[in-house]
């Protein structure tokens, strides 16, 4: 059998990896979870590390299957800690994940698309166009793969599987999962979902659904559907309160204004593992800073349990936004704070290595016909 028509095992949940074994008349009862430890708490490549897993199966598994993630292309480092992977998409494309470390939590951002069609005006990926939906494969593998760079201990659980003290190793060095890279997770729902079952599976990740976000430009629909079919913790891109701005800002917005934004996240919060929604809100110098879009910002979110991200520009190259000075951001801030909304600024990591919320650009073999520069007039 060719090596491209193996099945990947990196991205089946349990119902997929159920449905394959049982297919190819391998009793899946137990099996499920063995892989699933395997492949995404020790970040096994091979089945021959496998070693609770007969020689005479390890063999079978490797005619029909692989555990295979994207190729990196390049690894980098920031100043402050931050690492941006550059994966190989296969047909000109390339896109990015991002580790963040802090102090008391190590998020990695993925993307769930080579590009972006929403083409949001102050975001680098939509500038680029849109190519293609990533699969679940290609989306957890970024999860993979970042974990076998930064876990240094891996190696050694892998290798000794019988030493009680390494399998502490398979444990996630990664605490937080953020759908923030490139792309619109929820135009790329069933892929999306798929992963995120795998992200919060026991054997796989056994990630909460607090620590589970994903962000939307606003996909109303889809907002609703992924309240019932898997809610985890939701953040809006917001960036604007009154339509006329973030059509110009957020052009999905045409399609689903504020309203229906707004009535769409009260019914997400009534099934979401959180209290309440983060709106994020990034921060466009003379465009959506002055003391008229706060209380129109207050306005709008006073009727919903939330919490405000502010976050300040992120330059790239042919953008002509820039972001206010830190004084104004922190004076944005505390209006809100005084207005009784949890607001939050966002601090600026990975910029130097173009990491930094809105930066991400990868390499998109653009299928669009999106128009690369969109002039904002100043409000």
């Amino acid at each position: 059998m060719k090596k491209n028509s193996l099945v990947n095992l990196i991205g089946l949940d349990s119902e997929s990896l159920s449905l394959f074994l049982e297919e190819n008349s391998i009793k899946s009862s137990f099996r499920i979870g063995q892989l699933h430890k395997w492949i995404h708490k020790f970040s096994a490549d091979s089945f021959d590390v496998m070693t609770n897993i007969s020689c005479q199966l390890r063999h079978k598994l490797k005619e029909i299957s692989k555990i295979e993630a994207m190729p990196i292309e390049s690894e980098t480092l920031s100043k402050d800690g931050t690492i941006k992977w550059l994966f190989d998409a296969g047909n000109s494309n390339a896109i990015e994940t991002v580790f963040i470390p802090e102090k008391n939590r190590r998020t990695l951002c993925i993307s769930s698309q080579a590009g972006c069609a929403v083409n949001c005006a102050f975001c680098a990926t939509g500038h680029q166009g849109f190519n293609r939906n990533l699969s679940a494969n290609e989306i957890v593998g970024q999860l993979w793969s970042a974990q076998r760079s930064i876990n240094l201990n891996l190696i050694t659980g892998i290798e000794d599987l019988n030493n009680k003290n390494t399998i502490k190793s398979g444990n996630n060095l990664i605490t937080n999962v953020v759908f923030m890279g490139m792309g619109e997770p929820l135009l790329n729902y069933k892929q999306v979902i798929k992963s995120i079952k795998l992200l919060l599976d026991v054997n796989a990740y056994g990630f909460s659904r607090r620590k589970i976000t994903v962000s939307t430009s606003g996909i109303v629909p889809m907002i609703d559907k992924l309240a019932r079919d898997c809610p985890v913790s939701l953040a809006v891109s917001l960036h604007a309160a009154n339509d006329d701005l973030r059509n110009k800002l957020v052009p999905i917005n045409k399609k689903y204004p504020l309203n229906e934004l707004i009535e769409s996240c009260k019914r997400y919060i009534t099934r979401s593992p959180r209290d309440f929604i983060t709106f994020e809100y990034c921060m466009l110098s003379g465009v959506n800073d002055t003391d008229k879009h706060i209380k129109e910002l207050i306005n709008l979110v006073s009727q919903i349990k939330c919490k405000i991200n502010l976050i300040p520009f992120n330059s790239f190259e042919s953008s002509d936004f820039r972001a206010p000075t830190i004084e104004k951001i922190n004076s944005f801030a505390n209006k809100l704070l005084n207005s009784g909304i949890m607001t939050t600024v966002r601090k600026t990591r990975g910029d130097d290595i173009h990491a930094a919320c809105g930066q991400l650009a990868g390499n998109v073999k653009n299928v669009t016909k999106i128009a690369m520069h969109i002039p904002i007039k100043i409000i």
